[in-house]
Order: C-alpha cells, then structure tokens, then sequence
C-alpha cells in the first residue's frame, strides 16, 4: 500500500494504465499469499490435532516437514505399499 502511493506522489508522470494494471497485479498477489497462508495454517492445525488424537502415532511422521519432496514422496509410497492410508 504505501509502495502504491509512493508511487503515485513520487512520479512525475500521471498513473497510466500500465501503472494501474501493476498496482492491482500486486494487491492481487499479496491477497493470494494471504489466502494460502491461512490455509496451510488451517490444514497444520487439523493435522497437528489428528496426530495428537491419534496415539500411536510414528515420531517419523512428525520430522517429515524437514525433508526434501522426494523423501516425503518416497515416504508416502512406502505407507501404500505396506496397506496404510498417507
């Protein structure tokens, strides 16, 4: 916002539609962030109650968030392959 109208005093020029087109790109975009980030934390915090609910629960499963895509994929397919849901 304040990039914006920043923006808007500083230019010498009058705002075109290009600037315009710039400026809604960008509120677009930071409201989309928003969104996915509310909806990572919503799925952490279904998960997070999930694992707690569930007792016997792998301490693997739990460092998962610090592997690369492949391991966590290579772990996934390893609980198919053994009959357990992912």
């Amino acid at each position: 916002m304040i990039y914006g109208i920043s923006w808007l005093v500083l230019s010498r020029e009058s705002l075109e539609w290009h600037g315009v087109a710039t400026l809604a790109t960008w509120l677009m975009t930071l409201f989309i962030q928003k969104a996915e980030h509310r909806d990572t934390q919503v799925i952490h915090a279904k998960l997070d109650e999930l694992l707690r609910a569930h007792g016997d629960t792998k301490n693997e499963i739990t460092q998962l968030d610090q592997k690369e895509p492949d391991q966590i994929e290579s772990f996934r397919e390893g609980q198919t392959a053994a009959g357990e849901e992912p």
